[in-house]
């Protein structure tokens, strides 16, 4: 069989959500069955002996990576929202954005000190996101086994705000 090229199936689109941006949409890799399947196998074979307890996910892109990663890993999942979306007691972080701040939430009895965590969303950016949820799962004492994400924006740097967690990027931009 023919290896994927995960990157041929992300579609660029400009000026979204605001001018200057470069979108990069991982609904067209989802939407082509070998390198969404392929995808997936990739960071499976990376995290499948690292004994993952949970997988903890941000909405909404991650969630779809984080649900099919916890399945395949034999590990639970954890869902992180922005604020108000879940029903029980939370713990919040509160981080900053290029432009305001933002808020996540966890429930308080969604980890367990000591469980091996792996953090998933669909792209890491800046790095604030995700950074946020490294907060969070550290507060319950989770120990963080590795992030992953499907794609890395390299020049803007988020690998930086993560650098003692191990990362795994499937799809690297460098500036285009």
């Amino acid at each position: 069989m023919k290896k994927i090229r995960h990157r041929e199936h992300i579609r660029s689109i400009p000026d979204f959500p605001k001018p200057g941006i470069l979108f990069r949409d991982i609904t067209t890799l989802l939407q082509h069955k070998q390198a969404f399947k392929s995808a997936i196998d990739q960071l499976v074979k990376k995290y499948k002996n690292k004994k993952i307890d949970l997988v903890v996910a941000v909405e909404a892109r991650g969630f779809i990576l984080g649900g099919i990663l916890a399945h395949k890993l034999g590990a639970g999942f954890i869902p992180v929202r922005k604020k108000g979306k879940l029903p029980w007691k939370t713990k919040s972080v509160t981080y900053e954005l290029e432009y305001g701040t933002d808020t996540l939430e966890m429930h308080e009895d969604a980890i367990f000190p000591g469980s091996r965590i792996l953090i998933v969303d669909d792209l890491l950016a800046t790095g604030g996101t995700v950074k946020a949820v490294t907060d969070l799962v550290e507060h319950f004492r989770g120990k963080i086994i590795g992030i992953a994400f499907m794609i890395e924006l390299v020049d803007l740097k988020g690998r930086a705000k993560l650098g003692r967690y191990p990362i795994t990027s499937l799809i690297k931009f460098h500036g285009e």
